[in-house]
């Protein structure tokens, strides 16, 4: 029963909320400091000729009770996020860190309000928008040989699919700086991440130093959803990967990539809007 309970969304006081926000930000910048990690850094005059995986998502959804300005917003906040990403080159045992290479939203540096997902529902917040540049290069990063060190999921299901061409849970939700997206190159050549916006898409691509020798294909297994004894439904799936030679298309193997857990906060059978 207590598994099954675990699931309960928790309402946590303000205080609450506030002190552990405090708690793990301040943790994370000790961790910072007395971190070895060779960080990954920007290099304008380096463009790596091959094209390893590209993706693409629209900067407009619709999403119900939403109102379009949040999303608006956001378009302005992905466009100052990815200039300070566009160009960053991972060498070979560097660490690619989310947080470290956008640093802190803020007003001062030009973001302004848009939607933060927030314990089942969502609030206005500066810099609100960037878990969709968190979940654009965790996709991307799934579908080469780097190699992912920290990423966190949504506790939450807050919207009914809309469009949705990826499984669910194969984003990653960021928030600063205790809930980071990190990637590390365990490969014997440099990677570099590129992203930017069109007039209606947020579009990236991993690129590389030499041409790709495999093809990578996620997919999810064991989908479910489930009525829990408190009276909420929680909806569950496991991601994997499959790596396929290039040239002949055989299958390499399959690897275990993550769980997802996540409280559905809509009726299952609600109809996408």
């Amino acid at each position: 029963m207590n598994n099954l309970m675990r699931h309960r969304p928790i309402k946590r006081s303000y205080l609450r909320l506030m002190a552990g926000k405090w708690w793990f930000t301040n943790k994370r910048r000790v961790k910072w400091l007395f971190s070895k990690s060779k960080l990954a850094r920007i290099n304008k005059e380096l463009s790596l000729p091959y094209v390893v995986f590209t993706h693409a998502t629209p900067l407009m959804r619709p999403l119900r009770n939403v109102e379009m300005w949040l999303q608006t917003n956001k378009v302005m906040n992905l466009r100052l996020a990815a200039a300070k990403l566009n160009g960053i080159v991972l060498m070979p045992g560097e660490t690619f860190s989310y947080w470290r290479a956008i640093g802190k939203p803020t007003r001062r540096k030009g973001y302004v309000d848009g939607m933060v997902l927030f314990y089942g529902g969502y609030k206005s917040g500066v810099g609100g928008g960037l878990c969709q540049m968190s979940n654009l290069i965790y996709w991307m990063t799934l579908h080469t040989p780097l190699q992912v060190m920290e990423r966190h999921r949504h506790s939450y299901d807050v919207f009914p699919d809309a469009g949705r061409t990826q499984p669910f849970g194969s984003g990653a939700t960021c928030a600063y700086n205790y809930l980071d997206l990190q990637i590390h190159n365990p490969t014997g050549e440099p990677y570099q991440l590129v992203v930017g916006l069109t007039e209606d898409k947020l579009v990236g691509e991993w690129r590389s130093s030499l041409p790709v020798k495999y093809r990578y294909e996620v997919v999810e297994k064991d989908h479910r959803i489930e009525l829990k004894p408190w009276g909420g439904y929680v909806r569950s799936n496991a991601i994997y990967r499959r790596k396929y030679e290039l040239e002949e298309g055989g299958l390499l193997g399959e690897e275990f990539i993550t769980g997802n857990e996540a409280v559905m906060m809509y009726a299952p059978m609600l109809e996408p809007v």
